[in-house]
């Protein structure tokens, strides 16, 4: 059997702006529209309250997929702080480092810790406030942030290949008066910590802290494990999972004195470039992040290894670049121990009715690729020849959200890369080009990487 020939008759979509409204992790400011009388006072206050820094040129090209976000937090010890005994040598560097990712439609968020010992070539960087930097090879992440939060984002995207958007830079007070805003948060420790140096003294089991005893539990390296930068990633887990549990809840949100508080402490402490600098961009933010479930927030430590060159620093492993390549293509991280509720999710995208056309003049290419995808539950109606070769596989979809769903779970599944073309038909066609005879039609879904990691719905005792 023949179809008619496929060449697609594009329809021109509407012009989308790619300026997708700027938001990040730790934001609730929406809820101060809603504080009632005073309202319009208290947004000029907290306005008035971020500072703002330049992000500079991106060293990885625009391909984050439409609807996708990516921001970089940045711990920074670079202030006259307040918060005294935590150290006292000169300039800025970043003590914790996350990449975080907004999946489109508020699928997930995906946080990627990196190791402030991880070492790498660092790029140049321009001058954006800070200082130049000249870049060198072999040279520790958390030193890129002397020449500026720029160049902290530069360093990330170069480890990564993940072209970063925003920034959110947040020193040691704001940690501590966000804490103590929030009427401190819930933690569970298997046992005793204590650490002089990082001011921590922590008894076993479940307790609330405040502030300092916070920032302290998510600093310390002496107390936990061989004393590496590795060791404390665990408790940044928790201890920021405590502060999203804590600013989402009744308690915070039903109170307006409280909430005020926290974002007060949030605002006076952050610097984040022009593009989310204004209350109503940091709104947007805080919306989006609101609309993903606990369960859906993941944290996960950058896997790495010992640098060959110095076993008290750690570089990055293949492994590091399977979760950076999730997030670059905005797929859920591979991540091993999972719960397999994604994978339900994945089902109902795979819902919509798929007819696969053979383009490539490869004979049992179609029949290979039915096998797979219905290994997969998927629904395939049948299979055809398409009139005419094309070198390129694509994808057709009529204007449902279900097709469109299902396009795109074919690409994450097989690793097609296809483009998506609406078109008049029913359903999905799945045109296979040449390209898929060497490609193959087999699932592309990579091996789950080892990784510490955690969801900020997990029990804090787990």
């Amino acid at each position: 059997m023949t179809t008619p020939d496929l060449a697609p008759k594009r329809r021109r979509e509407p012009t989308r702006r790619r300026k997708i409204v700027r938001r990040g992790l730790i934001g609730m400011l929406v809820f101060v529209l809603v504080l009632g009388v005073g309202a319009a006072a208290a947004v000029w206050k907290l306005q008035g309250n971020i500072e703002t820094a330049e992000i500079g040129d991106s060293v990885v090209k625009d391909d984050t997929p439409e609807g996708a976000m990516n921001i970089l937090f940045i711990g920074s010890d670079s202030r006259d702080l307040k918060t005294k005994g935590y150290g006292s040598e000169k300039g800025q560097r970043s003590d914790a480092l996350m990449l975080v990712h907004f999946a489109k439609d508020n699928a997930r968020i995906d946080a990627v810790q990196i190791p402030r010992d991880t070492v790498l070539d660092l790029p140049a960087c321009k001058d954006t406030g800070s200082g130049s930097f000249a870049g060198g090879t072999h040279l520790m992440i958390n030193s890129a942030l002397e020449a500026g939060p720029a160049c902290s984002v530069r360093a990330v995207e170069t480890i990564s290949d993940v072209r970063i958007d925003h920034f959110v830079q947040l020193d040691f007070d704001g940690f501590a008066s966000m804490v103590n805003a929030l009427g401190g948060v819930n933690v569970c420790l298997d046992e005793a910590l204590v650490d002089p140096l990082a001011k921590l003294d922590l008894p076993a089991g479940k307790q609330k802290i405040k502030g300092k005893d916070a920032l302290a539990l998510a600093r310390t390296r002496h107390a936990v494990g061989d004393g590496s930068d590795i060791g404390r990633l665990g408790h940044q887990q928790v201890v920021m999972s405590s502060i999203i549990a804590e600013a989402r809840s009744t308690s915070v949100l039903t109170r307006p004195d409280r909430l005020f508080k926290f974002l007060n402490a949030l605002t006076k402490s952050i610097t984040v470039d022009k593009g989310i600098s204004s209350i109503g961009e940091l709104t947007g933010l805080a919306k989006r992040a609101r609309a993903v479930d606990d369960k859906n927030i993941t944290f996960v430590t950058m896997p790495n290894g010992a640098d060959p060159l110095d076993d008290n620093r750690v570089v990055k492993t293949d492994d590091a670049d399977t979760i950076f390549g999730a997030i670059a293509n905005d797929e859920k991280m591979p991540v091993a121990g999972a719960d397999d509720e994604a994978a339900e999710v994945d089902a109902d995208a795979r819902s919509a009715v798929v007819k696969i056309l053979n383009a490539a003049r490869t004979p049992g290419l179609a029949t290979a690729a039915q096998t797979a995808m219905q290994a997969l539950g998927y629904t395939v109606s049948g299979l055809e020849d398409a009139q005419n070769p094309a070198e390129k596989t694509r994808i057709f979809v009529d204007g449902t959200p279900e097709a469109r769903a299902t396009a795109e779970a074919l690409n994450t599944d097989f690793g097609y890369g296809a483009e998506i073309v609406e078109q008049d038909i029913t359903g999905v066609w799945l045109i296979l080009g040449s390209d898929r005879v060497d490609a193959g039609t087999d699932p592309v879904e990579p091996e789950p990487v080892e990784a510490t990691s955690r969801t900020a719905a997990d029990s804090l005792c787990t």
